[in-house]
């Protein structure tokens, strides 16, 4: 009998929960600010909570937390939706924070009525002064002991437009010697006149996250509101809110973000890569962006089952991208159709191979013979990787080298004569013979021989541009390295193979198409890609070449 797992801290909460009758069934949400792309760390909490709602017969909410009109926009709305429908996940509901922007006002004013808000003239500058520090207490506002019909005139007010960005707020009257900073009269709710990419020019005020969140939670009936550790102080005041306000009790829990090695998470940082042209775009391969993985060749399934293992915790620790890597090569492995393609050229002349013949060979597609196989043309000159001859081989070298043998994959044995070196005492070409009894399934030759190498035909090749991409940072975590962050961006995190050289079957390649270039890592085909011009991306080695650098 297989052994049951184990259930993370979260699973025990909902299974406790709807064991007891708390709720009849559960209720998540995923609730993104439309002010950027997704990266890694939103695909954990992706997974988590459409995950936890799917194990347990429940649902998903995709709720857009668009309160802050200056930097949110369709564009990102767009493109989260399409990550998550990528990994895999749809929602039972797209709600959006502006939807509930009527009722909003409503429960500020409520709050305004109960005498537990006001609205305050003082400066930013003046509310963080008298805020006070965690070893002092603060201090109450001029502006706190207003009248609750005051406080009602002035919000209307300021919803009408009469007082210009930063002149007025509206803050929670709580405790100006709270424990919790945050509970020392937060504001919840800002002037700004901007345009919203969803009500127009409506309002001109806007809730605060911590007053809008909540009670977006709560208008949905959302049973479970799972966050990040950063929100642990906040919730002292999700759970102020929503008892003033005798709102749904909605409840929530934090468990630890992904930090990941080799490179950063905060959009600000992300942000300042793509504005900077340090990268090309929020989807260049090596951004940590959920785009970015896609256009690198990232399978869905890799990235849920890297979620799955580094599973949910309640302490934050930095997972190796290593991890990572290993997930889209376990996928790969076993999906990913192998070609052939040489990076790195140098020509293979076979002597006494007729001139001028074309021979039709066939190599398997993978390691499934359900993978079927493929027509290779083979012809008397071919391209070989320039690191596969040894003009004075190693020990226990095994590929090619004056008088050594190595096989040619799906193809003949050849034995290295001789080669030629330009002027400059560069080798240009080798000159081997063939066995012809020695073809791959029926070679009868006898002759045993350790190497084999991938090669492609020069007379039936086609070129391609191919990218090489690394980890962009040369430090397993730039943010905690003294100075500006982008001091450790890898000049070496891209290499361009202008000209490599491929089998005719790849001219064919789709866009959702993933390859192992047999002997050199797995890729895909970038969206640069036109017809008169293939061009691949790297998606990971075939092994971890990183860490044996570092060694």
């Amino acid at each position: 009998m297989s052994e049951e797992k184990s259930l993370n801290f979260l699973e025990e909460i909902v299974e406790t929960d709807l064991k007891n009758g708390k709720y009849k069934s559960i209720i998540t949400r995923f609730p993104p600010e439309p002010n950027g792309y997704l990266h890694i760390g939103h695909a954990k909490s992706i997974c988590l909570n459409f995950g936890l709602a799917k194990d347990y017969g429940g649902r998903t909410n995709l709720r857009f937390d668009d309160t802050n009109p200056v930097t949110e926009d369709t564009e990102y709305v767009e493109s989260i939706k399409e990550d998550i429908n990528w990994l895999g996940f749809d929602w039972s509901n797209e709600f959006y924070a502006s939807d509930y922007f009527d009722q909003l006002f409503i429960h500020a004013v409520t709050l305004i009525n109960k005498g537990l808000a006001y609205v305050d003239d003082s400066s930013a500058e003046e509310i963080a002064r008298l805020k006070g520090t965690p070893t002092e207490v603060g201090k109450d506002s001029t502006y706190r002991s207003r009248s609750i019909a005051e406080n009602i005139v002035l919000f209307n007010e300021m919803k009408e437009g009469k007082y210009k960005d930063g002149e007025k707020v509206l803050r929670a009257k709580i405790d100006m010697s709270h424990t919790n900073m945050l509970m020392r009269d937060p504001i919840i709710y800002r002037i700004k006149h901007a345009h919203h990419h969803r009500t127009g020019d409506k309002w001109c005020i806007y809730p605060m996250y911590d007053f809008a969140h909540g009670q977006s939670d709560s208008i949905e009936n959302i049973t479970h509101s799972i966050c990040t550790l950063e929100f642990i102080p906040h919730r002292e005041l999700y759970d102020w809110l929503i008892y003033q306000l005798e709102t749904f009790p909605s409840h929530q829990y934090e468990f630890a973000r992904l930090n990941m090695t080799y490179t950063v998470m905060s959009k600000r940082k992300l942000l300042q890569l793509v504005n900077e042209e340090h990268v090309s775009g929020w989807d260049d391969p090596r951004m940590p962006t959920i785009c970015g993985f896609r256009r690198k060749g990232y399978t869905p399934l890799s990235i849920r089952n890297f979620c799955e293992k580094i599973g949910v915790a309640k302490r934050e620790n930095l997972i190796d991208l290593s991890l990572l890597e290993f997930c889209v090569r376990e996928d790969l492995n076993e999906t990913a159709k192998r070609v052939m393609v040489v990076l790195d050229p140098i020509k293979l002349i076979i002597t006494n191979y007729e001139e001028g013949k074309t021979e039709e060979l066939h190599s398997e597609n993978g390691p499934d013979e359900t993978m079927g196989s493929r027509a290779l043309p083979f012809g008397r000159e071919l391209w070989i990787e320039r690191e596969d001859f040894m003009e004075e081989p190693a020990k226990k070298w095994f590929r090619l080298a004056p008088g050594a043998a190595v096989r040619l994959k799906s193809a003949y044995i050849v034995k290295c004569e001789s080669f030629e070196k330009d002027d400059f005492g560069k080798i240009i070409s080798i000159h081997c013979s063939y066995f012809p009894d020695s073809k791959s399934g029926n070679d009868t030759s006898g002759i045993a021989v350790k190497g084999t190498i991938h090669w492609v035909s020069v007379a039936h090749a086609k070129t391609a541009e191919v990218r090489l991409y690394d980890r962009l940072f040369q430090v397993e975590n730039p943010s905690a390295e003294e100075g500006d962050f982008k001091e450790y961006i890898n000049p070496n995190s891209l290499e361009i193979i202008s000209q490599a050289f491929i089998e005719p079957s790849l001219e064919k390649a789709a866009k959702d198409d993933r390859f192992q270039f047999i002997r050199k890592g797995y890729f895909c085909l970038d969206k640069d890609a036109t017809a008169d011009k293939l061009v691949f991306n790297r998606t990971v080695t075939l092994k971890d070449a990183w860490g044996k650098m570092k060694i």
